[in-house]
């Protein structure tokens, strides 16, 4: 593997080349491959449910078979190649921990995961884009979200030094991979961290910063917040050549929100939640990484989908107008997908999506997933649940919920929804696979392949010309 450009470093509130020039760093998360999630690809619940009754329905090596052509066709040189010709220069890898450890052996690294990730790493280091290795779960969950793949309502990591101690020992052995190769712009420990009483986040940081300077003493840790990497506030110092990330998602990219219309007031609005979570760095005068935004996309069927769509390209550039004043680092979310917001997504027409038609239409009516999704079909069902707990709960006791700005509406759906039915769910999506050859599973798989999918122009024309606004 190829050493690269040189270590970037932290220097005052910029990253820096080895020459002290700033670099700012603008691309993409690969949400979908090396850690999947449901909206991304279309399955129910969480990665390690699916790929269990996957694995019942193909048997072994079918299921080897299918998985080893999707992990390659996923993200290949042509899609190294797109993301350059857009001037993009940094891709967000998103990892599943169980690439790299079972839970039957706890600590026991398995060297597959560095064969996955080199893969990528190299195909993007070919064509100048720089890489951040992102851990996006963790045994135990280090949050309540579905992309933790817990399968849990509860972040069981922070209530367990032992699953804290094993994840510290896994970023050992991947920086002690990595520490020679500059192509890789740093490390980001933790996706997401949501710890309810705030103070253990800091606690792991204290612990896994040390660990990894260990073994390599150069690459930059690229630190979220605690609460979905939107709270700074139990923060109170900051660690050596670090930069701290905020996620910066707008309610008004998505379905529920209320729509963009780019008035006065909007603007305000994003200038002020954006202000709010850079806070501590701009107090301690540090770097700032937006490690994810973006809205999600109407699809062709929808009503007025040309024009909500235009309505989302328009809070994106003006988001992208803040961090512009900022000269922040950004990556957003997401690369490539089923349709929801990737850059590029999978043909409609494609194998895989006409296979799965019949469900991803089911999951749309359920409203199973959390993420861009319109809960409209099933809100009468849910709706009276809500309101009798409503007036059964006191509500200091449901304020005290963590976190609380899910409401008491939030945690019922996340419970109800997104765990118990979409894992009921799970082996009805397996189901669909049943008996299909190695050349279909290929076929299937190969939807994903760049030239079988489509680009997502609008998106990509505005990521482009921010890019080129850069000159980095």
């Amino acid at each position: 593997m190829a050493n690269g450009p040189g270590y970037l470093k932290v220097q005052g509130i910029d990253v820096v080349d080895p020459h002290g020039k700033k670099v700012i760093l603008k691309g993409a998360a690969t949400g979908g491959h090396l850690n999947m999630e449901n909206f991304i690809t279309g399955y129910p619940g969480h990665e390690h449910e699916m790929r269990l009754a996957l694995l019942e329905v193909l048997g072994q090596e079918k299921y080897d078979f299918f998985f080893d052509k999707f992990l390659d066709y996923f993200f290949t040189e042509a899609d190294a190649k797109l993301f350059a010709s857009l001037g993009l220069n940094a891709i967000r890898i998103p990892i599943n921990h169980r690439h790299f450890m079972d839970d039957e052996k706890p600590f026991e690294i398995k060297q597959d995961g560095f064969q996955l990730v080199d893969r990528v790493v190299e195909l993007c280091a070919a064509e100048g884009i720089y890489t951040i290795l992102d851990m996006h779960t963790f045994p135990g969950g280090q949050n309540q979200g579905w992309h933790s793949d817990s399968g849990l309502h509860r972040a069981l990591f922070w209530e367990n030094w032992d699953l804290q101690e094993r994840s510290i020992k896994l970023w050992v052995e991947i920086a002690k991979h990595y520490k020679d190769n500059t192509w890789i712009a740093g490390y980001n420990p933790m996706n997401e961290p949501a710890d309810p009483v705030h103070h253990r986040l800091q606690s792991w940081y204290a612990r896994v910063e040390p660990a990894i300077r260990a073994v390599d003493p150069h690459h930059i840790l690229w630190l979220d917040g605690n609460t979905y990497s939107m709270d700074f506030t139990a923060f109170k110092t900051v660690l050596p050549n670090c930069v701290y990330a905020i996620h910066d998602y707008s309610t008004m990219g998505f379905p529920a929100g209320t729509p963009y219309t780019g008035s006065a007031e909007q603007k305000d609005i994003l200038r002020k939640q954006y202000e709010r979570k850079v806070e501590f760095m701009r107090e301690h005068k540090v770097p700032i990484w937006n490690g994810e935004f973006g809205p999600v996309y109407a699809s062709p069927g929808e009503t007025d989908y040309n024009a909500t769509n235009q309505q989302r390209y328009d809070l994106l550039g003006e988001q992208l107008s803040i961090y512009k004043q900022d000269q922040i680092c950004w990556s957003i979310w997401l690369y490539k997908d089923i349709g929801f917001q990737g850059m590029v997504y999978a043909n409609p027409d494609s194998a895989y999506m006409k296979l799965l038609k019949p469900f991803l239409a089911k999951k749309k009516r359920l409203g199973l997933d959390k993420w861009g999704r319109d809960d409209q079909h099933v809100r009468h069902i849910y709706d009276p649940l809500v309101e009798h707990l409503r007036e059964e709960i006191p509500e200091v006791s449901q304020k005290r919920r963590y976190p609380q700005h899910w409401g008491l509406e939030g945690h019922v759906h996340r419970v109800v929804r997104e765990l118990l039915v979409s894992e009921l769910l799970t082996y009805e999506f397996a189901s669909y696979f049943e008996g299909k050859s190695f050349e279909e599973l290929d076929e299937l798989a190969a939807s994903f392949k760049l030239e079988n999918c489509l680009k997502r122009d609008g998106l990509n024309k505005i990521l482009q010309e921010d890019a080129g606004l850069s000159g980095s």
